[in-house]
């Protein structure tokens, strides 16, 4: 039986929403991302797993800074001293995308100390556990400069296809040479064609990745495919085998995924074709957005004000978005409610939002029209009378006849 700590996405370097925390000097939501992630590794030393699976994007960006590299490597080493193997993939944020540059989590190949595997290009190790030996599949984030690719006078869709095309070829190739008697896993940083994205990743990633099939990725060969890249937690392939799973990152990497869980998954593969995992939650900052729909008849800060004390909103962070009546100012005081969110974390901000009420388009009077005309005219752009316009019309003569027979009597 093998077990394994399966995450991706840890983002180092994100710091929306943060402060300059006091005591340390760091911003806190480095702070709050480094929580998460030690979370993870105390897991993992407390489950005594036989090794631990990180699915590409350490930081933010390829360029990380020294107290980033600092956090990660301290915590990773305690993986380490518990004897635990560390499997690093490489992500899309991790790489330079330059032939010849060192990657963002190269220095973990380069160090002097054995249980630390980086995958910087495809490629297939078998290591050793306490539990017995385990084959990794690993693909990092695909790449030009990592394929042989004849690309002169192709445009970028035509790269994309044959980069995908190219990679799950690989994938296929590594499966044919797995023993079949061996726990067998697929760790890759890629997107999944089913795959559900979180938050901004929908306008910044849709469109330009390779996308793979989950048909290429869910070969028979492999007891559990784990993915990094999507930020959602998710099972692409439930009820069937292999598990597809993106772990999704540990802490929430923009206010668009206030409402996903955060976490990691434990993985058991007990013997070929019986893998179970678990999603285990990640202690993470709240992202509240407080929706308030004022009425007209009371006060407008009030309403707002009793709208946050309902709400738990200390450590949190929090958006405030109110909706005025359409036929009323906005009179709201946004300095007592800034007071009002001071144990928040972070205030992201206090946004009006007014319904933009359409105006009647004036009915055209022309000098030379009949009286009968221009009550059709009036009676068309009236959406709730235009259907019984001849009706009122008809009325209408009838009266003006009465009044002039009144008036000749």
């Amino acid at each position: 039986m093998i077990r394994f700590i399966h995450t991706a996405d840890l983002h180092f370097g994100v710091e929306n929403y943060g402060k300059i925390d006091q005591k340390t000097g760091i911003n806190s939501r480095l702070l709050d991302f480094e929580k998460a992630f030690n979370f993870c590794i105390e897991t993992a030393i407390n489950e005594n797993v036989d090794f631990f699976l990180f699915c590409g994007d350490a930081y933010k960006t390829a360029h990380p800074s020294p107290t980033q590299q600092k956090l990660l490597l301290r915590s990773f080493l305690k993986l380490h001293h518990a004897q635990i193997p560390v499997i690093i993939i490489v992500g899309n944020h991790d790489h330079p995308l330059s032939f010849g540059k060192a990657h963002a989590l190269d220095i973990f190949s380069s160090l002097p100390m054995n249980g630390f595997y980086v995958f910087n290009k495809p490629n297939l190790i078998k290591i050793d556990t306490k539990s017995g030996p385990v084959q990794i599949v690993g693909i990092p984030w695909p790449v030009r400069s990592t394929l042989t690719l004849n690309t002169i006078e192709q445009n970028s869709k035509i790269i994309t296809q044959k980069i995908s095309t190219q990679i799950g070829s690989l994938i296929n190739s590594f499966a044919q040479e797995l023993d079949e008697n061996i726990p067998a896993v697929l760790a890759a940083h890629l997107t999944a064609s089913n795959g559900i994205f979180s938050g901004s990743e929908k306008r910044a990633i849709y469109g330009s990745d390779p996308i793979f099939l989950p048909s290429q990725l869910a070969l028979p060969q492999f007891d559990y495919v784990a993915l990094g890249h999507l930020h959602r937690y998710q099972s692409l392939n439930k009820d069937q085998t292999p598990p597809i799973i993106y772990s999704g990152s540990i802490e929430r990497i923009d206010f668009g995924e206030r409402r996903e869980e955060k976490g990691f998954c434990l993985v058991t593969i007990k013997e070929k074709g019986q893998t179970t995992y678990q999603f285990i939650k990640t202690p993470t900052r709240p992202c509240l957005q407080l929706e308030i729909h004022l009425n007209d008849k009371e006060n407008q800060t009030e309403q707002i004000l009793y709208a946050i004390k309902e709400k738990n909103i200390k450590d949190a962070i929090i958006k405030v978005v109110y909706h005025i009546p359409p036929t009323k100012t906005d009179h709201v005081d946004l300095k007592s409610i800034q007071r009002a969110c001071a144990t928040a974390h972070y205030l992201v901000g206090i946004f009006p939002v007014k319904t933009i009420v359409m105006r009647e388009r004036r009915t055209t009077v022309k000098l030379d029209m009949n009286f009968e005309t221009l009550l059709e005219e009036y009676f068309k752009q009236k959406n709730d009378l235009k259907n019984k316009s001849e009706h009122l019309i008809n009325k209408i003569k009838m009266l003006m006849q009465e009044m002039e027979q009144a008036d000749q009597v």
